[in-house]
């Protein structure tokens, strides 16, 4: 219980927010890894006036009030792999997750308890699994199974007075090359070298697409996450991953129709495409945003990512006003000193809180 004022209100209170928080950041929950999270976060739920469950792909949900306005609040509870000591010092709190993305998903647990039941209106707090393993499994279950909402807010940090509206796509790629062993003294080309040649091939595409490229957001961008060679004395062979961030408008099958060209005899396969991604900001969710920011004390601004989120997945799917929000500085996603400050995360709470008492009175159309 909190107080407003001198008026006592429902929900967790500030101290409980953090200490939510603390909790869920100190279960270590790499993708894959996330039913110990998913229990106690439903857990939770169920004592802040959630009916709450762990549905069939994992995730962890709570549903708030009845209507027929549907809300969804969808964050991921997965990190990428790496444990980092939980700590407190002064306003921040140090751990795996705390910016991405269980910040922003905590700031959506509260904020839901705190709203409470709203007039003619169903709120869905979702915390997905696999989001950081490239499969979005959990935000695909809730496509496939879930009723499409009215409004939906991605749980991803980028400040709490910022507005994301658009993240680039994804492509993966494995290359694979097996061959017989030939003496380096000799005229063939060697797997690795082989591999090498396909990488520059990639990095002259890149190169010649982006040259008249001003923004960051409309760069074709690839990166090579991973390679590896091995041999056996009889074949030698090597493994590339590659990672490639897609433009708006980008011609995806010209790319996999030259790659084929470049591949010579290795094997090129795709995966894990999510297409490019922009919201409107015409609609009364991103109104509401900008009116409780502005509430807050800070002038709202919008962010288009390079990235990719489970925006990628639901936003071209679902088509209703979409947007994602949560505290932290997305410049610490994946990083060994991965932390976020408290005052924020606070802030966003009740930033999220306004937004879900303004879209309940929206006349639904």
């Amino acid at each position: 219980m909190r107080t407003v004022g001198e008026e006592r209100c429902p929900g967790p209170d500030d101290g409980e927010a953090v200490s939510f928080l603390e909790e869920i950041v100190a279960v270590y929950s790499p993708s894959t890894q996330e039913r110990p999270v998913a229990e106690q976060i439903v857990d939770v739920m169920g004592n802040w006036g959630y009916e709450a469950e762990i549905d069939r792909a994992g995730n962890a949900v709570g549903r708030i009030g009845d209507g027929e306005r549907r809300i969804l609040l969808l964050g991921h509870i997965d990190t990428v792999p790496g444990e980092i000591l939980v700590r407190r010092e002064g306003d921040v709190l140090y751990g795996r997750g705390s910016v991405d993305a269980k910040g922003p998903f905590a700031a959506f647990v509260v904020a839901a308890a705190r709203a409470g039941a709203l007039p003619n209106t169903q709120i869905t707090v979702v915390g997905a699994v696999e989001e950081e393993a490239a499969t979005s499994k959990g935000a695909y279950h809730v496509f496939e199974h879930y009723e499409r909402p009215d409004y939906i807010v991605i749980g991803e940090p980028s400040a709490w007075h910022r507005i994301t509206i658009a993240y680039k796509g994804r492509l993966l790629v494995d290359y694979t090359l097996e061959r017989s062993m030939s003496h380096t003294a000799g005229s063939h080309r060697s797997a690795c070298e082989q591999a090498v040649d396909f990488w520059l091939c990639l990095q002259t595409y890149a190169e010649a697409y982006n040259e008249d490229k001003e923004r960051r957001f409309t760069t074709f961008d690839p990166s090579l996450r991973s390679i590896c060679s091995s041999s056996d004395g009889f074949t030698e062979q090597v493994e590339m991953g590659m990672g490639l961030r897609l433009p708006p408008r980008f011609e995806v099958q010209g790319l996999i129709e030259k790659m084929d060209e470049w591949r010579g005899d290795a094997q090129v396969e795709t995966r894990a495409y999510e297409e490019p991604f922009r919201a409107s900001t015409r609609n009364p969710l991103v109104s509401a945003f900008r009116a409780a920011i502005r509430a807050e004390g800070d002038r709202p601004t919008y962010v288009s990512k390079t990235g990719t989120s489970d925006m990628n997945v639901l936003g071209p799917r679902w088509a209703c006003p979409i947007v994602a929000y949560g505290p932290g500085d997305s410049r610490l996603d994946h990083t060994p000193n991965e932390h976020i400050s408290l005052d924020e995360y606070l802030r966003a709470i009740r930033v999220l809180e306004r937004v879900l008492q303004r879209l309940a009175r929206v006349q639904k159309v």
